[in-house]
């Protein structure tokens, strides 16, 4: 079936076609590498790795790019603050992001270009930019000439003046413009640099990603995809000097963008401190339950994040993974998980993950009811497409068991087994609610009583 995404240049859902079919492109703006990422920062990696998954299943050749910035003033404050080496810091962050991407469920990229190994491609694009008149040297900074191209703005829809007044821009002597923005700047002794022909520097962010996108996937490329947030000025910028430096070639065919994350309706901020970081909430929830409250919204609307959230996310996994507990003992058919069609055809239709998690939800309901090796393959080869159930489903219900007298748990459901057998009801409800109080679901079926841990 056609794949039909929302390209944020045209305003519109269009039918996806490659540029070319056997070679598929992709690019992420990734992480600056300075602390760690907090839950906002991981929407886009999740969801454009549910987009990744469906385009493999229709295309040979899929080329997924996801950068790392690691040369950024953010970093330098960050090294100089701990009094120890830019590298020290983006070493330490760039492997805390790599677990982070894994505790979620992210399939890595297939490229990790980093910022600080294209410092060629990017003097050289700094270059032809200043060769084609869209770019100028200035006190030891080069900088694009927003004049010099007639089309800054599209993307965001407003046209310059709009976008420098709700803009912050840095307004310098050397520019010509307050709009035009930095793509090499010069460096103290004490930061990061490498020699130019404007001399030692070090380059603006916008053009890294511009360089780095050229240089491993091409001067055109299908999908540009990130946050909302970037889509002005960063991506704006990309535009600009990538159309600019290629000669008027169209730089990303589809611009795709991830909505934000709010705390209880606020945007997450470090200045208001409502920022929640992966690195603490993979400690304190289940994974797979991020994983899935991520994807519960539609990926270009706000999502609300929650303490409720996050239960209802495990409440789900819980009831899904009880089902497949249950399927335990019944084998699926050979030759591969399928993929539900309504499944498929809801991540087709703009990448509608909270469609597809209500068909998912359907199948888990159907498979419970059923019990068939049908039912249960669906189940697992719609969640394999989104990412969840890939999971062992007595490990998942079983987690957090650490922290709980498993013989001491034994020994109530045994005490209530025989208050039951007796028809003393009210000592059986009274040792279930003691269970129910130390964190554990009871589950009586036709095989004895289970139980398992309520929360991770």
């Amino acid at each position: 079936m056609p794949i039909s995404l929302y390209n944020s240049l045209t305003r519109r859902t269009e039918p996806f076609a490659p540029l070319d079919p056997q070679r598929v492109t992709m690019y992420l703006c990734g992480p600056t590498v300075y602390n760690y990422v907090h839950i906002g920062n991981a929407r886009g990696p999740v969801v454009f790795d549910v987009l990744a998954r469906l385009l493999r299943r229709h295309y040979p050749n899929v080329v997924y790019a996801r950068n790392i910035t690691d040369v950024e003033d953010k970093i330098n404050a960050a090294a100089q603050r701990e009094g120890v080496s830019i590298g020290t810091i983006t070493d330490r962050y760039t492997h805390a992001y790599h677990e982070d991407m894994a505790g979620l469920g992210i399939v890595p990229p297939d490229l990790e270009p980093h910022a600080t190994a294209h410092i060629g491609e990017i003097i050289a694009m700094n270059e032809t930019l200043i060769a084609n008149g869209h770019a100028y040297a200035a006190e030891g900074h080069v900088l694009f000439d927003v004049d010099s191209y007639p089309a800054y703005g599209a993307l965001s829809g407003r046209d310059t003046e709009e976008l420098i007044a709700g803009a912050r821009v840095e307004i310098a002597p050397y520019k010509k413009n307050p709009a035009d923005f930095v793509l090499w700047k010069p460096s103290t002794p004490d930061l990061a640099g490498w020699d130019s022909p404007w001399g030692r520097g070090r380059p603006g962010w916008h053009i890294e990603c511009s360089a780095m996108c050229a240089a491993q996937l091409g001067e055109t490329i299908d999908i540009h995809a990130g946050g909302v947030d970037l889509l002005f000025p960063h991506h704006e910028n990309e535009i600009a000097q990538s159309t600019s430096a290629h000669v008027g070639k169209t730089f990303a065919r589809w611009w795709m963008h991830n909505g934000m994350l709010t705390f209880d309706g606020r945007k997450m901020s470090k200045s208001l401190g409502n920022v929640l970081l992966v690195h603490e909430l993979l400690k304190l929830h289940p994974p797979e339950a991020l994983r899935l409250l991520l994807l519960r919204g539609h990926y270009r609307q706000p999502l609300d994040w929650s303490e409720n959230a996050i239960q209802q996310a495990t409440s789900t996994l819980d009831g899904w993974y009880r089902v497949l507990r249950d399927l335990a003992p019944i084998d699926i058919p050979s030759g591969g998980l399928p993929v539900p069609e309504r499944i498929e055809a809801a991540l087709c239709d703009d990448l509608n993950t909270p469609q597809a998690l209500a068909e998912l939800s359907q199948l888990a309901d159907k498979a419970r009811h059923s019990g068939s090796s049908e039912a249960k393959a669906a189940l697992l080869g719609g969640g394999a497409l989104l990412g969840l159930l890939q999971q062992d489903p007595d490990a998942w219900l079983k987690r957090g068991e650490n922290a709980v007298d498993a013989a001491h748990v034994d020994d109530l459901l045994e005490q209530r087994r025989v208050a039951r057998g007796a028809r003393d009801f009210a000592r059986a409800d009274a040792i279930r609610d003691e269970l129910t109080a130390m964190g554990i679901v009871i589950e009586d079926g036709a095989q004895g009583t289970r139980w398992s841990v309520l929360k991770g």
